[in-house]
């Protein structure tokens, strides 16, 4: 019933917490041929893969994406969500939080999850999807990871998409960078590589579009660095733009908004050829754990420089590849081209570069 409501004690590492659970029985995901995963399991998986998900998606600014109905309607059709930033009135004092500036220049706290209590609660909030910022709460302006988002278009799929990370994996150690890899739960790759907290946002965007336009170069036919969807054709686009400040991707060991719970689940390099993102869910996470470990286990214990990308990206400004457009609620930012779709260009108001 709808009132119902359970304690979860949740074993954090500074003590036990109380955390509220209402509805427990309430299924958030279908699952094909099986009974649906309810809030109580969901909440018994993320207190299981705690310790992996907290060292990727903890101690910086996160992002919440809730679903109140869960991720299908009565009727079999998709929910929407929506996003929580800030903290909600009645946050418990476990649940940290951190000024953060938007790219509006707006400032404001956001949510910052310390401990697995911390994560129950967001479970309690019907959150699904976490979207954690590339930079840590205790320097929200530089960015700890370089990440690559390898989102296949229609006409591709899985198979063009692994070999995109294959060969991105090789542009980025010729940069003296190391890439570690990841499903997105859904469709695509993600491609991560930790660096040093010495650039700032739009500094590592341009590091990130540096490195997508050589991969671009090695497989033009396979892969594109077009914004404009009418441009791609049918090759997995690097999302340059997930790299600016605010622009978040599902993090490590983050459920996915999809039948069947599928989750982003980090991959050794070697398991990457035999993928099948649809394998690792809320369910088959925790075994995999047990098994296998975390992939991603040691990956700041070396961070590395974005120096080489850098001077790539200098190169090719002075060959005539400047900046790519932005996001549509960014504010208009230095050198970027009009944000103006190539089919609705109109020649007598149209320039190459910008304003």
């Amino acid at each position: 019933m709808a009132s119902e409501r359970v304690t979860v004690t949740v074993h954090d590492t500074d003590g036990e917490r109380d955390v509220s659970l209402s509805s427990p029985n309430k299924v958030i995901w279908p699952v094909d041929g099986a009974d649906g995963i309810t809030k109580a399991e969901y909440a018994d998986y993320v207190q299981q893969v705690s310790v992996p998900f907290l060292a990727s998606n903890g101690h910086r600014p996160v992002s919440l994406e809730r679903f109140r109905e869960g991720v299908t309607t009565a009727s079999g059709g998709r929910t929407e969500g929506f996003f929580s930033k800030n903290p909600p009135k009645g946050t418990p004092d476990y649940v940290d939080a951190v000024t953060v500036t938007y790219n509006s220049g707006r400032r404001h706290p956001q949510i910052v999850l310390n401990r697995a209590s911390a994560i129950v609660w967001a479970v309690q909030m019907n959150t699904i999807v976490f979207h954690p910022w590339a930079s840590l709460a205790d320097d929200t302006d530089n960015p700890v990871e370089l990440r690559i988002d390898l989102d296949p278009q229609p006409g591709t799929g899985i198979t063009e998409t692994v070999a995109a990370a294959h060969e991105l994996r090789a542009v980025l150690a010729e940069a003296g960078l190391e890439a570690f890899i990841k499903t997105s739960g859904n469709r695509g790759l993600h491609v991560f590589c930790p660096i040093e907290p010495a650039w700032e946002f739009l500094v590592v965007r341009h590091a990130v579009i540096a490195a997508g336009r050589e991969l671009e170069r090695r497989m033009p036919d396979r892969v594109t660095m077009n914004w404009w969807k009418e441009e791609r054709g049918q090759r997995v686009f690097v999302d340059f733009n997930q790299a600016n400040r605010d622009r978040t991707m599902a993090g490590a060991y983050s459920p996915r908004a999809i039948p069947g719970a599928p989750v982003s689940t980090p991959l050794h390099w070697d398991e990457l050829d035999d993928v099948d993102p649809t394998r690792h869910t809320v369910r088959s996470i925790p075994h995999r754990l047990a098994e296998v470990g975390d992939p991603w286990a040691d990956m700041h214990r070396a961070p590395g420089r974005i120096d080489t990308l850098l001077e790539w990206w200098e190169r090719d400004l002075a060959n005539g590849l400047g900046e790519l457009p932005f996001p549509p609620e960014f504010p208009k930012m230095p050198g970027e081209p009009p944000r103006v779709q190539p089919s609705r260009k109109v020649a007598a108001h149209w320039a190459d570069s910008a304003e």
